[in-house]
């Protein structure tokens, strides 16, 4: 760890001795017990180390940033030739099956409404905003949630009378918003507590009649609908189930519909490098999860029958929409406290917003906006 943290642009603190490389700084407050769990569990122990006050970093960002954009260079050549010997494999209770889905969602999103609701914006959105200037400002962070959710919609033409399926309810603001549009909406998800709150938020939108918010899993939907949007869901569905996702977002869908998808993305060899890893965010944060590439979601889509008309990237709103989130989260540290979690979970927390801006700030993370249709032609033309 010394040799391979040396290397980096980094300054590194060891104890109490003096700070050494040019960088942002890295303290290690405990060097033997940073060992020992990196040694034991490799990136989880030191994720877990960070929860356990063992290192510390002024501008945590700007080091996971370093850290991101040299993953490679961490980890001697020789030992990722042996990843499969030394990396944890995913523990079989992560499978998305469908009951294994519904524990893996509700791990995360129903923690508690309040919770979300001390650093998420008022439209309570849990993804990527659009901004229209940088640096973005929290005083315009509601307006470029909506502006993301337009976007969404205007893809897939929704207007009144529109039979939308939404896969990945959320806390309801975009079938909230299909909904003002005149649109007959379907929304989805396995979690409890966001369908108790979107129920809530459509009945006070006046809307509700407009909407359904079904608890069950996408693979359990019915009918066909002229549009289909999934927002940042498919990062929860794991790479075993893709084709059961993509099928299924093919057979809902009626003749000339269109499907909206938001979706996280990452190189395609570090996919498939973390695909069966157990790492510290499946551990902690979205057990079952994966980010899929765009050549997985490209090859997915087109065995399933579908194609893509659009792709748009914007990751460096992404970075603005986390900065905005862990500032918030930050300042709202008491109140988080008030609601049961401790400060163990609240610098695991910290650590996740940090840990995922810092992946869009190197740019080893990205986010797209696609429009997917149903693939209408065949090797020998059009059927």
């Amino acid at each position: 760890m010394r040799r391979a943290l040396a290397r980096l642009p980094l300054s590194v603190q060891w104890g109490q001795a003096s700070p050494s490389g040019a960088g942002p700084l890295l303290r290690v407050l405990e060097p033997e017990a940073f060992f020992r769990r990196i040694g034991a569990g490799g990136l989880i122990g030191f994720g877990e180390s960070y929860m356990a006050g063992e290192w510390e970093a002024d501008d945590l960002v700007g080091v996971l940033t370093v850290l991101a954009s040299h993953v490679d260079d961490l980890v001697p050549t020789a030992l990722r030739r042996l990843r499969g010997a030394w990396v944890r494999r995913r523990p079989e209770a992560q499978r998305n099956t469908v009951a294994g889905s519904r524990d893996n969602i509700r791990r995360h999103y129903d923690l508690s409404n309040d919770l979300f609701a001390l650093f998420l914006d008022p439209t309570m959105s849990y993804s990527s905003a659009v901004f229209s200037a940088f640096p973005a400002s929290g005083k315009t962070f509601a307006s470029a949630q909506l502006r993301k959710i337009d976007r969404l919609l205007d893809l897939t033409g929704v207007g009144p009378g529109t039979r939308l399926l939404e896969i990945g309810t959320g806390w309801g603001e975009l079938a909230l918003r299909a909904a003002e549009r005149g649109a007959r909406v379907v929304t989805v998800t396995l979690s409890a507590e966001q369908r108790h709150l979107a129920l809530s938020r459509l009945r006070e939108a006046g809307v509700a009649e407009r909407v359904r918010v079904d608890l069950c899993d996408y693979r359990q939907v019915t009918g066909t609908y002229d549009a289909v949007v999934s927002v940042e869901m498919i990062e929860a569905v794991g790479a075993e189930y893709w084709p059961a996702y993509f099928s299924t977002l093919r057979q809902r869908l009626a003749p000339r519909g269109r499907i909206a998808l938001q979706a996280i993305t990452m190189p395609h060899d570090r996919m498939l490098a973390t695909a069966r890893s157990h790492t510290w965010i499946s551990k902690y944060i979205f057990p079952g999860g994966l980010i899929p590439s765009m050549r997985a979601i490209e090859e997915e889509s087109a065995r399933a029958g579908l194609r893509i008309l659009s792709d748009d990237s914007y990751g460096e709103h992404y970075a603005e929409t986390l900065r905005l989130w862990r500032e918030r989260f930050r300042r709202q540290a008491r109140q988080v406290e008030d609601l049961g979690f401790d400060t163990v979970f609240r610098r695991m927390w910290d650590l996740y917003l940090a840990y995922s801006e810092a992946g869009f700030r190197a740019r080893y993370l990205d986010v797209h906006q696609l429009l997917l249709t149903e693939n209408t032609t065949t090797a020998n033309g059009p059927r």
